[in-house]
């Protein structure tokens, strides 16, 4: 048996694939929107891709299981859930729809359907077994966003990002029931999740790349609770705001993303056109020190990705400022959450930057807020604000930014400031766009301001 997990780090998110190296065939797990990677890894090891499959419908990214499908791929997808959660979309072969306790094969290797609801109503895993050997002992399952190392999947993305009443309570049940039936399986099976640390799917994942039923019965915290109630309290609460991309991303998963094929080059332009969404993905510290005006700065970076999904729109034109060694990387990162109006870019090189905007420090932001000279606004995620922060600020959290930005006030300077500086460097640029003159970001954010021994309160 052939087995490869691929790491996408913009999405912390993992897909795999399994082969069988008697027949040739192999099949992809919970594929992401890039399918060319798969065929190169499948042809170097002398296997075709025949079969794609995913846990369920996808809120974070856009599956290339449909892309897969019109290659002539073999797709299985879950039938549980009820219509609601139906797939929508149809490919060349018609898709085989699974139920719980369901069993296909690929080659010699067996898999076998275990309806795993919570996360999302239609969620199921795969248990794994390589009968190639002559072996019935499973070797491990595809938990998808079901069990993560450390963590479980969230289940309030429904209701939270796409405004389904009622579904968080209902998916912490479902999730409490699931993890019985997980609690049941054999320590010694390996467990290989559909996220690592960094994905909004859970609170606290783990950045080890797999882990076994066994661990996670003694050190997930999902695992140790035992009473329903205090269950559903624990898994819903503290959980992070959604991306506001994610109820873009389930509909397009669940009625059919469009085909990639294959796509041209990006075109390089010479000039930036205001009719255009004009996204410079330079470093923040570039940005600050020279960018153009009417510009939105999202650093090509690993939280590049999340960015972009809460502040971009899907229905306008987009025109990036990059250099054009990097330029398809950045386009590709943005077609994995569906922003597929990339329209060309202009290299850095072939552009002046005379606009900028400066930093303030700690010890003048005291004076300033001594003196009510300032407008301060946190951009931090609710859990952080609640945690500590500095007295005077309000808090507009970065992906919220540019919809409440009618309550900011244009009479004082405004200061932007996060944990760190790096959202708030983001925040600044949003400002800067909508026309707010005198902005500042605080340098090294709420980190600096504690190193500096200064002043917290808590909400």
């Amino acid at each position: 048996m052939f087995f490869r997990s691929c790491f996408d780090s913009n999405l912390a998110q993992f897909s795999y694939i399994v082969g069988c190296q008697k027949t040739g065939e192999a099949i992809v797990i919970d594929p992401s929107r890039d399918v060319d990677q798969y065929h190169e890894i499948a042809k170097a090891e002398g296997l075709k891709i025949t079969a794609a499959t995913e846990t369920h419908i996808h809120a974070d990214f856009v599956s290339g299981a449909r892309e897969l499908g019109q290659q002539d791929v073999q797709l299985y997808l879950s039938n549980e859930g009820g219509t609601d959660w139906s797939y929508q979309y149809e490919t060349k072969k018609k898709a085989v729809l699974l139920k719980d306790g369901d069993r296909f094969y690929i080659g010699n290797v067996r898999f076998d359907v275990v309806h795993t609801p919570g996360h999302t109503p239609e969620h199921i895993s795969f248990i794994l077994t390589d009968e190639g050997g002559g072996s019935e002992v499973p070797m491990g399952i595809f938990t998808g966003d079901f069990v993560f190392v450390g963590d479980v999947g969230r289940p309030d993305l429904l209701e939270k990002a796409a405004g389904i009443e009622r579904t968080a309570t209902n998916g912490a049940i479902q999730m409490f029931h699931s993890l019985e039936r997980f609690r049941n399986l054999p320590d010694y099976l390996q467990v290989w999740p559909g996220h690592g640390a960094g994905s909004a799917c859970g609170k606290s994942l783990g950045a080890v790349p797999m882990s076994t039923v066994g661990y996670e019965k003694q050190n997930n915290w999902a695992l140790m609770i035992k009473d329903e109630s205090r269950f559903v309290e624990e898994l819903l609460s503290g959980q992070p705001e959604p991306p506001r991309y994610f109820a873009m991303m389930k509909h397009v998963n669940k009625v059919g993303p469009a085909v990639m094929g294959e796509t041209p080059p990006l075109p390089h332009r010479t000039e930036l056109q205001e009719k255009y969404v004009i996204l410079d993905v330079r470093p923040a510290n570039l940005y600050r020190k020279g960018y153009a005006k009417g510009t939105l700065n999202i650093p090509f970076n690993k939280a590049f990705t999340n960015w972009a999904g809460w502040l971009l729109p899907y229905d306008e034109d987009i025109l990036l400022i990059a250099s054009t060694v990097q330029v398809e990387a950045v386009r590709t990162a943005l077609q994995s959450i569906g922003i597929d109006r990339v329209v060309g870019y202009v290299d850095v090189d072939d552009l002046s930057f005379p606009e900028h905007y400066p930093e303030i420090d700690t010890a003048e932001l005291q004076e300033k807020l001594d003196e009510e000279a300032v407008y301060l606004i946190d951009v931090r995620n609710q859990s952080e604000w609640e945690a500590g922060h500095i007295e005077g600020a309000h808090h507009l959290m970065l992906g919220n930014l540019e919809k409440e930005m009618q309550k900011i006030p244009r009479d004082k300077p405004i200061v932007m400031q996060c944990q760190s500086g790096a959202r708030s460097s983001i925040a600044t640029s949003l400002m800067k766009r909508a026309g707010f003159e005198n902005v500042y970001n605080l340098k090294g954010g709420y980190q600096a301001w504690k190193t500096a021994d200064k002043p917290v309160v808590q909400s």
